[in-house]
């Protein structure tokens, strides 16, 4: 069913995440063309996933396995369409009238917009059950199959984290309109931005690491801090940036009454907490030196981005 299409995870250039965007860009396009998926469905699919984005859940796969040499690169490969697939049906979601209702997304419409409700919801779900048979496929393989327990350990994370995911969703809808304190603020997004974003780094450690390996705990560390100055950053934005820059609608937290960290603590004190959970990051990253270059870049990335 699927087409071997293999390259190092470790040639990444300076530039990680622009390279980490052309190839998950090429991925996902060869993953999306395996499935047999009929009109308009297809096409709400093809929307929802590949119009781009800043793709940072593959960029840290792939950033993460390139910690050190990695036999298992499709397994990495096939973890980064995976998270992504995931991605975008939760975005497809989200965008949902009966959710946040968003018209715009990555600057084009949604896809609801775009292609009917109907047929955006179904594109969520069928995005969900394709991300778990890519995970369980030979898509990228070659030579020998990748370690079965490897691919259960992958399917694991990924399920625990969509989960997450929902019920992060389920507490944010919750909290509109209302004063929360920080705890509830931060299980919000630690659970609704913060699970994938974890998932993405520890889908790829566990192709590297073994479960005992002191590396596993720092990488935890790492990506759930990194997930949450994700949302905290996102947040930020939603006030400062445009809507042509940010490629969806800004201000829409306020309109809602969302609860947000500017909104808790104040817009600078909320660009304060960025930094401090930038430097948490990186403080993870330490113990390994230069190996994880292509982490350190991510996180820079992440906090001075404007998108």
């Amino acid at each position: 069913m699927f087409e071997a299409n293999v390259s190092s995870l470790t040639d990444l250039p300076a530039h990680v995440l622009t390279e980490a965007q052309q190839r998950i860009q090429q991925d996902l396009l060869t993953a999306l063309e395996a499935f047999s998926i009929p009109e308009p469905l297809k096409s709400a699919v093809h929307h929802t996933v590949m119009l781009g984005g800043k793709r940072v859940r593959p960029a840290l796969c792939y950033a993460t396995a390139a910690i050190q040499q990695n036999p298992n690169f499709a397994a990495v490969r096939r973890a980064a369409v995976a998270i992504e697939m995931i991605h975008c049906y939760s975005l497809a979601h989200d965008d949902l009238p009966c959710m946040d209702n968003d018209l715009l997304r990555r600057g084009q419409p949604t896809c609801h917009v775009a292609f009917g409700e109907d047929t955006a919801l179904l594109a969520g779900d069928i995005l969900q059950s394709m991300a778990f048979e890519i995970l369980g496929s030979r898509l990228f393989d070659q030579g020998p199959m990748v370690d079965p327990s490897i691919v259960l350990k992958q399917m694991q994370i990924l399920a625990t984290a969509s989960s997450k995911m929902v019920c992060g969703q389920v507490l944010d809808l919750q909290a509109e309109g209302k004063q929360i304190d920080r705890q509830a603020l931060e299980n919000i997004h630690q659970n609704k931005t913060g699970a994938l974003i974890s998932a993405a780094v520890m889908m790829a450690a566990v192709t590297v690491f073994k479960g005992t390996d002191p590396a596993i705990p720092k990488l935890r560390e790492y990506a759930q801090t990194i997930g949450l100055a994700f949302q905290v950053q996102d947040d930020i934005l939603d006030i400062i940036s445009d809507t042509a820059v940010l490629g969806k609608t800004t201000g829409k937290d306020q309109q809602v009454e969302k609860s947000t960290y500017p909104a808790l603590m104040g817009l600078e004190q909320a660009k304060v907490y960025a930094q401090e959970l930038h430097h948490q990051a990186m403080a993870a990253l330490s113990s390994f030196n230069d190996q994880a270059q292509q982490l350190s870049q991510i996180t820079q990335f992440l906090l001075a981005r404007k998108s």
